[in-house]
């Protein structure tokens, strides 16, 4: 009898963990400005903050910044809501939920690049204060907020931060010392508080997912790749270089500057746990069970422990500790920034993107126009190897 009541329980536990997954899928053209828009309205809610990213991103490529802004804006909106009452945030957070399956809001290096293009995009439109705030958020999602065990360490989020404090009239310089000390590849130079022509740069193909251990617990990443080094800008008799500020693959693999061997093995660790228990008390349930009567209280426990193996083990099933390899996959590697002072008016610029040698890329040459504005706002210009 007591044998049947546990069957009935582990049937009822198998019940409650059955789930069924349900895909949804869109034509395909190629283009990806118009899949990121039809994977916008048809995936699954989940995944929508994911599409937003990439399809923002290239929007932003392709110089639709109205509607990289919308995206942005809303991937935001899910960014900044995901803590509180979002439920299949709450349910990822349990052991019986696959990662996959929680709303997708990224990786803290995915989440600030959401930050810093929404504020290169307040930048364009004049709205200094609200760029900077988007940069400072930026940071902040790169920081251990909870425990303060290390803070964001992000060159030009805060060479940034400083330049606009600067623009408004205060005193950045304390962000400026931050940026300076915090750099690993070129050294952002002093604030040119005249420079009213800027320019965002960014190149290369960012790091990716990839899930390793035993049930695929542990999130690591691919590097990212660039075959460009840096970038020149000519223009109205000048030229100007871009060196990489920051590079996400070192953003993504690290937390405060020190290396992390993988993330969220936590979850796999309580598999092993219970899924050894369940063996355990499988081979000792049968042990008992076989060497005593079918009345014995030895044949009781026997039996009780069978049941209980069976039902750790169904727990050890139910536990998906595999990691989420989702990726905000149309990144760059490198990031930078430069400005310089230009008269108000329509100007020629011709940028070249550097390989390791110092030369030019010639099929990533590009030459644009832009109209430069009169003082006191600044021109914005976003550059990148992706014009897609």
């Amino acid at each position: 009898m007591k044998m049947l009541a546990s069957s009935c329980l582990v049937g009822a536990l198998v019940a409650g963990c059955a789930t069924t997954e349900t895909s949804e899928n869109w034509q395909r053209t190629g283009d990806p400005l118009v899949d990121g828009r039809a994977a916008i309205e048809h995936s699954q809610k989940r995944d929508r903050a994911l599409w937003e990213y990439r399809t923002a991103a290239t929007a932003m490529r392709r110089g639709q910044f109205g509607e990289a802004k919308q995206w942005l804006d809303d991937a935001l909106l899910t960014l900044g809501g995901i803590y509180g009452p979002d439920k299949d945030a709450r349910k990822a957070r349990s052991y019986f939920a696959s990662e996959s399956k929680k709303t997708f809001i990224g990786e803290p290096y995915e989440r600030v690049m959401a930050y810093y293009y929404r504020g290169i995009l307040y930048w364009i439109d004049g709205e200094l204060d609200n760029a900077r705030a988007c940069f400072r958020s930026g940071e902040i999602m790169d920081s251990d907020a909870e425990n303060k065990s290390y803070s964001g360490d992000y060159v030009l989020l805060d060479y940034l931060d400083g330049l606009i404090t600067s623009k408004l009239g205060s005193d950045g310089s304390e962000a400026l010392k931050r940026a300076q000390a915090e750099s690993r590849m070129a050294k952002p130079p002093d604030f040119d508080l005249q420079a009213n022509a800027l320019f965002f740069v960014e190149f290369g193909s960012g790091p990716l997912k990839y899930a390793t251990g035993q049930y695929g617990e542990e999130l690591r990443f691919r590097p990212g790749h660039s075959p460009v080094r840096a970038i020149q800008i000519k223009l109205n008799g000048q030229t100007v270089r871009a060196e990489p500020y920051d590079d996400l693959t070192f953003q993504a693999t690290t937390r405060g500057g020190r290396v992390m061997d993988h993330i969220l093995a936590n979850k796999a660790v309580f598999k092993r746990a219970t899924d050894t228990a369940g063996n355990v008390a499988i081979i000792g349930g049968a042990i008992l069970a076989s060497q005593q009567g079918s009345h014995s209280a030895a044949d009781e426990v026997g039996l009780g422990l069978l049941a209980a193996g069976i039902i750790s083990k169904i727990f050890s099933a139910a536990t998906t500790p595999t990691a989420d390899v989702r990726a905000w996959d149309n990144l760059p590697q490198f990031l930078s920034f430069t400005a310089v002072r230009l008269p108000a008016g329509p100007q020629a610029v011709t940028v070249e993107f550097l390989d390791a040698n110092g030369s030019p890329i010639a099929n990533l040459t590009q030459t644009v126009t832009m109209t430069v504005s009169d003082p006191p706002r600044d021109t914005v210009i976003f550059v990148s190897d992706k014009n897609q």
